[in-house]
């Protein structure tokens, strides 16, 4: 029997829904600006081929031989080759392709931004980097997006014009006008990821993980069998309010409206308290649920966040995003408390 969901869409062949404009090499427009940020920038600021804990040609040390004309002196093993007086090189056993999974979310709170970018923007950068530096040697890619009327799916496979399909996909994803579906919020897309790889891979979530569904069980699940990154896109005007007088706070996916007076300091100390609160209570679910975790904001350089973040994770050290260590004007330390209610998506002046 067929378990397929009708609410999913899945992409027909490798490159068989790319755009010819995506076909014609140089003519990417910001997708190919995109690819030369993670595939230049990227490539000064990280060594090594790939982004996934699973890398290189081969690393595990199996056994050994005799050293033969065009072997690479790198791998001679000294100290086997001091015991029996010939020399003897190294075998490393290959290890296996990587399957990547990534989860974009394309919600209605992801339409904002009042830095650099939109945080949608982040997540496409975000999904950019992490499959652009995975794609090749035999590893997988595949993705799901998030937060529209339905999902829509793009099977792993090792091609770069399914990649550049899935991306196209996802930066040509219309502006959502309310809520997403009750089957393609974020929560949904990890549910439909825990029943689909068979494999151990690695899962990339990016989201604002403003969604009050229960996405952190899910998270956790995903976590027992995966290895699980969660990329938050934030905004500084999500965690502080300016005192610019009167605004109008209009939540996109509710549609609720309510208008602030931001002159006063009272109103403005306790917005940011609040929106600490909340920002922590993210952070602690997803910690919680055994994710690694990374902040990008609208107002800094994502390339320099993402590089620091996977330079650390490499070499083993406890995470702290940036933005988690020093918000503007918030001081060093984040608060703990309740998810507020205050959660403005759109600021405009009446």
């Amino acid at each position: 029997m067929s378990t397929r969901e009708p609410s999913e869409r899945e992409s027909p062949a490798p490159g068989a829904d790319v755009p010819s404009v995506v076909r014609r090499a140089g003519a990417l427009g910001p997708l190919a600006r995109l690819e030369l940020d993670v595939t230049h920038r990227l490539d000064g600021l990280i060594h090594g081929d790939f982004l996934g804990v699973l890398a290189g040609p081969g690393s595990e040390p199996t056994d050994a031989r005799r050293y033969e004309p065009g072997d690479d002196a790198r791998r001679i093993d000294w100290n086997l080759s001091a015991r029996s007086a010939e020399i003897h090189t190294r075998v490393t056993e290959p290890d296996r392709e990587l399957e990547l999974w990534i989860v974009a979310d394309r919600s209605a709170s992801l339409d904002f931004g009042t830095a650099r970018c939109e945080k949608r923007d982040l997540v496409l950068a975000a999904a950019a980097a992490f499959g652009l530096r995975t794609i090749g040697h035999g590893n997988r890619v595949g993705m799901v997006i998030a937060g529209g009327r339905q999902l829509r799916r793009f099977p792993p496979r090792a091609d770069r014009s399914s990649l550049l399909a899935a991306l196209t996909a996802l930066e040509a994803a219309e502006r959502s006008a309310g809520a997403p579906d009750r089957d393609a919020d974020l929560d949904s897309a990890l549910r439909w990821l825990r029943r689909v790889p068979r494999r151990r891979g690695v899962v990339v979530v990016v989201s604002d993980f403003l969604d009050s569904a229960a996405w952190p069980a899910s998270i956790r699940q995903l976590t027992r069998r995966h290895d699980v990154v969660a990329v938050q896109v934030v905004d500084p005007r999500e965690l502080e309010l300016p005192s610019v007088g009167l605004l109008s706070l209009v939540d996109t996916e509710s549609g609720s409206v309510m208008h602030v007076h931001t002159g006063s300091p009272k109103l403005r100390e306790r917005y940011r308290a609040a929106a600490l609160d909340r920002h922590d209570g993210i952070r602690r679910s997803l910690r919680a649920a055994g994710a690694s975790h990374v902040v990008l904001s609208t107002d800094r350089d994502w390339v320099v966040d993402l590089a620091r973040f996977l330079s650390d994770r490499r070499r083993g050290r406890t995470l702290r995003p940036a933005m988690l260590r020093r918000v503007p004007g918030a001081g060093p330390v984040l608060g703990a408390g309740p998810v507020p209610a205050l959660t403005p998506t759109t600021v405009a002046t009446p």
